[in-house]
């Protein structure tokens, strides 16, 4: 697996306080990241969305939106994940932005030898919740294909009285000879079914009418 140096790393720091905001933006540019940041989250939003970062550290009380409103947001429309810069005595929101899906947070009063540490951590833990959404999509993707080649298998078995095996090679052979996946003529073949079907009510209507 090829491991993301800080120069491929996209972050966004927001906070209120500029000289914090400097502070924290500058040890991490001069540990080799790409650093963007903005004072409000009004200002972060569409700066996050425009061009997403790896991460974003927010500052958790800000005048307007809070950061843990802005993260809210920011996994909605972008699904950029988010850590948290708070203050001691903010114990009950950090549970909270931990609750939201926050990846990690710092206490103020900053030290600089946190920072990066605290960073790389959350970029880990960002990336492995990453790596299961995508094993999630995946494995739902294949499910519901499988169900899908399955169902017309049996459609196929029971329309031309065959075996299973002989349904299913049937099918993968002409899904082959047409250059398409398997997954996408068992749908057709459903939604084939299900138009015809429509069709019976009518049939059996106009038969008793007559």
């Amino acid at each position: 697996m090829t491991t993301k140096t800080p120069a491929s790393r996209r972050l966004l720091v927001v906070d209120d306080d500029p000289l914090i905001l400097s502070f924290v933006a500058s040890i991490l540019k001069h540990a080799g990241y790409d650093v963007a940041q903005a004072g409000t989250a009004e200002e972060a939003l569409p700066l996050a969305l425009e061009n997403p970062p790896d991460l974003a550290l927010l500052d958790v009380t800000m005048p307007g939106m809070s950061g843990i409103e802005l993260a809210q947001r920011l996994q909605q429309e972008g699904a950029i994940p988010a850590m948290f810069l708070s203050a001691h005595g903010e114990t009950d929101i950090v549970k909270e932005a931990t609750a939201y899906g926050a990846v990690g947070y710092l206490v103020k009063p900053v030290e600089a030898a946190q920072i990066v540490p605290a960073v790389e951590a959350a970029l880990a833990r960002a990336d492995d919740i990453r790596r299961l959404r995508r094993s999630e999509i995946n494995l739902t993707a294949a499910l519901a294909a499988g169900r899908e080649t399955s169902m017309a298998v049996g459609l196929l078995m029971a329309r031309y009285q065959t075996d299973r095996d002989t349904a299913f090679e049937v099918l993968r052979d002409h899904a082959r000879s047409h250059r398409r996946k398997i997954n996408e003529v068992a749908n057709e073949l459903l939604k084939a079914e299900e138009t015809l079907n429509a069709f019976r009510p009518s049939f059996l209507e106009h038969g008793r009418s007559k």
